[in-house]
């Protein structure tokens, strides 16, 4: 028998926790890449299955795999070509998480306890997506399909069992407070200044919804003028000015309060555009790779998504209980996934030993008949004797097998069963795994 190969779930992180934004920019991986970048990954013959998340506060790398070390090192190399960065440096910032640390942390962002602003109900969104282009690509199948569906159970536990999620929060949420609190301290107020929103995408349409709920007076730009004038119709058309995204340079200057959120994989608004005044302006950068280059006018705040902490900062505060038991729910999760997918691995085992000791029941029948030890008319009979010999002979082993099955410390023991009865992944999974594409929350 050759030596099996244990699959083992690994995640690779780059986020916000560790890795600035700068850095998170050049490691992001393109939408229009992100398939190919995958393909690169798959590569390699360490690597199973695969699924690339990327947002503005992480990219992360999702695998199953049978070799760690090949894997990882697979891996690093695949980021230092895709941004250009050494090798060396990208090991170093990296953070690896191996199987139930690699569960726990993808519950966890699934749920938003990993994000920016812990709550936040994008993400789950954004982890749907990218795991449907992996799937859909034949990237991924069922190691990271079983992971995704216990992913997103767990995240709507989360919503449901705790108030985590009460009063939406997100990214485009927060940089509205912020930009409230900033015009506050200068006695202004948002309802009473024209605001200009670029980017008609989700995180606009986010940013719209909520500015809008302070009765701002928004004006958007959207390079996709079809967009811009589909979100309007959505939120209300009378409520929202559209401008030409070519008058952009113009704008820029002449609005107090911005907001960028588009998907421009370069500067949209750069300092060569920015003309000096007296008035005091609020640029907040939503996007990644970054809209706004870095600019030296003192009257120009510029708030990128690392710079929402002290937003952020109060809202985990008052979150903190909700955490807690979220965490737990988390914790339980991840218990319940590892006890599932053994559960999946032993009923097939169980099932090919009754199958061999059939076989092995049958073969000395027919070899008894043959050789003039049984009557051919006796044959049916002692075949059903036998049925019932093997079936009360390994009852008991049966169901020590699935007890063992329910334990954190059971692949021991059916790994051991595999090996005796000479049964590889081959023979247990013949049938192959198809997505729930209707599996929703």
């Amino acid at each position: 028998m050759q030596e099996k190969m244990q699959m083992q779930y690994m995640v690779v992180s780059f986020s916000h926790k560790k890795v600035d934004i700068a850095m998170r920019e050049k490691l992001s991986v393109k939408e229009e890449k992100i398939v190919p970048f995958l393909h690169e990954i798959n590569a390699c013959d360490a690597i199973r299955e695969s699924v690339l998340l990327c947002t503005c506060n992480r990219v992360e790398l999702y695998v199953s795999m049978h070799d760690r070390k090949s894997a990882r090192e697979h891996i690093f190399e695949c980021f230092a070509k895709s941004s250009t960065l050494p090798v060396e440096q990208v090991r170093e910032i990296a953070l690896l998480r191996l199987n139930e640390y690699a569960i726990y942390h993808i519950f966890g962002v699934a749920s938003s306890l990993d994000s920016l602003v812990v709550g936040e109900t994008q993400i789950t969104g954004q982890l749907k997506s990218a795991y449907k282009l992996a799937f859909d690509n034949a990237l991924c199948a069922k190691d990271m399909t079983r992971l995704m569906h216990f992913a997103f159970k767990c995240a709507a536990s989360v919503r449901k069992e705790t108030d985590i999620s009460a009063n939406s929060v997100s990214i485009a949420s927060t940089a509205v407070f912020m930009a409230h609190k900033k015009l506050c301290e200068d006695l202004q107020y948002i309802e009473s200044l024209p605001v200009l929103v670029i980017g008609s995408g989700e995180m606009g349409r986010l940013v719209c919804k909520h500015l809008l709920n302070m009765k701002a007076k928004i004006t958007l730009v959207s390079r996709t003028l079809y967009n811009a004038k589909a979100l309007s119709g959505e939120l209300g058309a009378d409520k929202i000015h559209i401008e030409s995204y070519e008058n952009l340079p113009q704008l820029v200057n002449a609005f107090p309060l911005l907001f960028s959120a588009t998907s421009a994989q370069g500067y949209i608004i750069t300092k060569d555009m920015i003309v000096s005044n007296k008035e005091r302006r609020y640029f907040f950068d939503l996007a990644l790779p970054r809209d706004i280059e870095s600019l030296n006018d003192e009257n120009v705040s510029v708030f990128c998504v690392d710079d929402l902490q002290e937003v952020v900062q109060e809202h985990k505060n008052a979150r903190e209980e909700s955490a807690k038991e979220a965490h737990k729910i988390v914790e339980r999760f991840t218990s319940n996934f590892f006890t599932w997918l053994q559960t999946l691995s032993v009923e097939p085992v169980i099932k090919h030993i009754r199958f061999l000791a059939k076989q092995s029941a049958l073969k000395e029948l027919d070899r008894a008949v043959k050789k003039g030890f049984l009557p051919e008319e006796y044959r049916d009979n002692v075949e059903k004797i036998l049925h019932n010999a093997f079936n009360t002979f390994l009852h008991q082993p049966t169901m020590r097998l699935r007890q063992a099955s329910e334990s954190h410390h059971g692949d021991p023991v059916i790994e051991v069963m595999k090996s005796m009865f000479d049964i590889n992944d081959e023979i247990i999974m013949l049938n192959g795994y198809k997505c729930e594409k209707d599996t929703t929350f």
